[in-house]
């Protein structure tokens, strides 16, 4: 089995997690021959070097200063050129970088390099010459044939190289090397474009302190007041045209026009077609997973620019600026498309999801069942943090931030949780957020609208 394996180093200098998973995931495939894939400055070299002595034969680094400045739709454009030249049978990918954190690029270089893709993978179930299955983070089943791109999730801690180890021959490729045509590649390739950041400071709120007597009181308050969404007397009226694909996206659509148009999340030829003849200034998605794998690939196939996980977006006369968290929440960045119609995907929730939340952060470790308690009492579903989730102590399912998943419901519960930038960038849109916390100058006390300090177990003994 010819495995291929996607990765980026970050900022800190070392594998980003998702594509660490990945590749631990591809070392665990029986007889599987594995290569490294990476694109960067030839500085990245000894990065993949350490990386080789895990168990990868080989590694390929895309090098050329004109693959610099390369959004998701011109990276995966080289590295689907780059493919040409790596026989592969499963391509792993991270489900996500922690700098653009778009989770795009794999399903793009899926149209690109025409392979059968799977997303949000937490397990192969089982790989054959002839096809992989996988199940997801929704708990689906799913086959595809091979060749196949597989994204995975941040499900596996990659391994340490033993004292044996050798290290794997790096190869250097150009855009010459790869037959990249210029135009297509870097920032002259790149359809979108930022154009302005700055520090994000979304999110934050104005605490009330309470007692723990008022909690029950100031929930049922919340969920009977559930934020009432944006609607068409109140869409600011601009000429733009503005496609939603399924209704989920129309709150983020009227915040920018009236002229707005609902379209079926169906199969993607018909999508394809109604795209096409619609004449739209912009298409939006929401983000769930098959909206999002669907907004990539028809991208991609379109080649237009694609802006993930817009917070919100704005007008000015006939173009449209969609706004997204970066560089792990701490930077919000505005940006535009060169093309048209301009493509994004906005947070939204799914119908599914909880009224109520209950997060446990590493404050109440020692106090699970007071938290399930918590959530039962209140008719909530769990949460958690990454501490949580990386000592063990809840499943990664339930992880909420920048490596876990977004979530918007009405009200959420943070017990024993510090406030983390991580965190709090998966969970700032829910209606009404109460902290309990045992240290006042906790930093989630910053983002939530009322606040009770208290340790999860003072809470229980005051609420019983």
């Amino acid at each position: 089995m010819r495995v291929t394996v996607c990765v980026r180093q970050g900022l800190d200098g070392e594998i980003n997690p998702f594509d660490a998973a990945a590749y631990e995931v591809a070392l665990r495939i029986p007889d599987a021959e594995v290569t490294l894939l990476s694109m960067g400055p030839l500085g990245v070299r000894d990065f993949l070097l350490r990386l080789t002595r895990l168990g990868a034969r080989r590694a390929v680094l895309l090098s050329d200063a004109a693959f610099a400045g390369a959004d998701t739709l011109a990276t995966a454009y080289a590295l689907s050129m780059a493919l040409k030249k790596i026989p592969t049978d499963l391509l792993l990918c991270g489900r996500q970088t922690l700098v653009g954190d778009t989770g795009q690029t794999g399903p793009m270089l899926s149209v690109l390099a025409k392979l059968a893709p799977i997303t949000e993978v937490m397990e192969i179930l089982s790989c054959t010459p002839q096809a992989v299955c996988c199940r997801t983070r929704t708990e689906q089943t799913l086959t595809a044939p091979l060749p196949a791109l597989l994204t995975v999730e941040r499900v596996a801690n990659l391994r340490l190289p033993s004292i044996r180890s050798r290290v794997g021959e790096v190869e250097v490729w150009s855009a010459a090397d790869i037959a990249a045509d210029p135009a297509r590649c870097g920032l002259a390739g790149s359809p979108t474009r930022v154009v302005e950041t700055r520090e994000n400071q979304s999110g934050r709120r104005r605490c009330r302190r309470i007692t723990p007597a008022e909690l029950p009181a100031v929930i049922a308050e919340s969920l009977a007041r559930q934020r009432q969404e944006r609607s068409e007397k109140n869409a600011v009226n601009s000429s733009l045209h503005i496609l939603t694909v399924g209704e989920a996206p129309l709150p983020y659509a009227y915040s920018v026009s009236a002229n707005v148009s609902v379209l079926s999340l169906v199969d993607e030829e018909m999508l394809l077609e109604q795209i096409r003849s619609a004449d739209a200034d912009a298409v939006l998605f929401g983000s769930d997973a098959a909206s999002k794998l669907m907004a990539a690939r028809v991208a991609a196939r379109l080649g237009l620019g694609l802006c993930a996980d817009c917070t919100a977006l704005s007008a000015e006369g006939d173009e449209l600026l969609m706004i997204r968290p970066a560089l792990a929440g701490s930077l919000v960045a505005k940006i535009k498309s060169r093309t048209r119609p301009a493509m994004a995907t906005v947070r939204t929730t799914g119908s599914s999801e909880a009224a109520l939340l209950v997060a446990a952060g590493l404050g109440a470790r020692n106090a699970l069942p007071v938290v399930e308690a918590l959530a039962k009492r209140f008719s909530g579903t769990l949460a958690a943090t990454r501490r949580m989730v990386d000592e063990g102590f809840m499943p990664y399912e339930l992880q909420v931030g920048l490596t876990g998943r977004t979530v918007a419901p009405a009200v959420y519960l943070a017990v024993g949780v510090s406030g983390a930038v991580h965190h709090i960038v998966g969970m700032q849109r829910s209606g009404t957020v109460i902290a309990v916390n045992p240290d006042p100058k906790a930093p989630i006390f910053d983002y939530a609208d009322f606040g009770i300090v208290a340790t999860a177990e003072e809470l229980a003994a005051l609420l019983s």
